[in-house]
């Protein structure tokens, strides 16, 4: 495993000291209540932040959220905005997972974690006020990928889930494989996910350097065969994203297999840049997400129906 080290984690990493300090600029005071979960099959205790506004109708919906990093950094206060935004705006309880990291924690933590998540969602569902039919999974990034798989095991495991955005979500290792990328992914500033990044994040949380190969249930959304009889999904990614292709292979497999799916793509938006604020077509791209979430799990657009 030791090979698979750089001599740096990607550019998104930073001390935490810098985090604490970054954080309480960006996040108002009060966003995100700190909760931990009981693991999955006595795992180690989950640490996840619940976010709902104080008029939340209850029974409401559910949204669990998995923040980005490459499986290998970020925590979920890179999300508290839109967290607290999903929350308030669609009246949601929205659960966010600090899942563990690779490489110190490779596959299967982080989905375990989330897994646990889901059914801690699902178990206390009425004592949480939430309504079990309008729970959904989303993520983006690493998180989307996570959320990916988390839908792929409750339908396994017979959890009913009611939808899974999608947000340019990182699912499949073999991209790492292919030589030419089509110009996606080029590094502009610290913004965009490049082919290297890919490599050694699928290395760090696969625990091996990626392979023709890999049989592992869950631990690559996109080498799953079936995809029949999964969530709804949203799934969303720019031309510029190297992400691009694999997601909308993706998406047109999850159609095929009779799932209902939206697929929007931003022609030019690189990885991640509906988190620049300023941008339209990439803000517009963040409230096309944020309008699938209240469709499929929210309340705000069937009160607006009802009137």
């Amino acid at each position: 495993m030791a090979a698979l080290r750089p001599a740096a984690r990607p550019p998104a990493a930073a001390a935490p000291a810098r985090l604490d300090r970054l954080l309480a600029r960006l996040v108002p005071a009060g966003t995100g209540r700190h909760t931990t979960l009981p693991g999955a099959d006595g795992g180690p205790e989950v640490t996840a932040y619940l976010y709902e506004a104080p008029d939340r109708p209850r029974p409401s919906g559910a949204l669990l959220w998995m923040h980005g990093g490459g499986m290998v950094v970020g925590a979920p206060w890179i999300d508290h905005r839109l967290c607290d935004r999903l929350a308030r705006e669609l009246g949601l309880l929205v659960v966010s997972v600090d899942y563990r990291l690779a490489p110190e924690h490779p596959f299967p933590a982080a989905v375990e974690d989330c897994w646990a998540a889901l059914e801690w969602l699902h178990g206390r569902a009425d004592e949480l006020g939430v309504d079990p039919a309008r729970i959904g999974v989303a993520g983006a990034s690493a998180g989307g990928g996570l959320a990916a798989s988390v839908a792929q095991m409750a339908y396994d495991r017979g959890l009913p889930l009611a939808f899974q955005g999608l947000v340019y979500p990182m699912l499949d290792d073999r991209t790492v494989l292919r030589e030419d990328h089509g110009g996606r992914g080029t590094m502009v500033g610290t913004m965009v996910w490049t082919p290297a990044h890919d490599r050694d994040a699928w290395g760090w949380y696969l625990g091996h350097p990626v392979r023709a190969e890999e049989d592992r249930a869950y631990a690559v959304p996109a080498r799953r065969d079936d995809l029949a009889g999964l969530a709804p999904a949203w799934v969303g990614v720019g031309t510029a994203d190297l992400f691009h292709d694999e997601d909308v292979a993706y998406a047109e497999r999850l159609r095929d297999a009779g799932v209902p799916v939206e697929l929007v793509v931003v022609p030019g938006m690189p990885h991640a840049a509906d988190m620049v604020p300023g941008l339209v077509a990439a803000q517009s791209f963040r409230a096309s997400f944020v309008t699938a979430v209240d469709r499929a799990v929210g309340g705000r657009a069937r009160e607006r129906q009802s009137e």
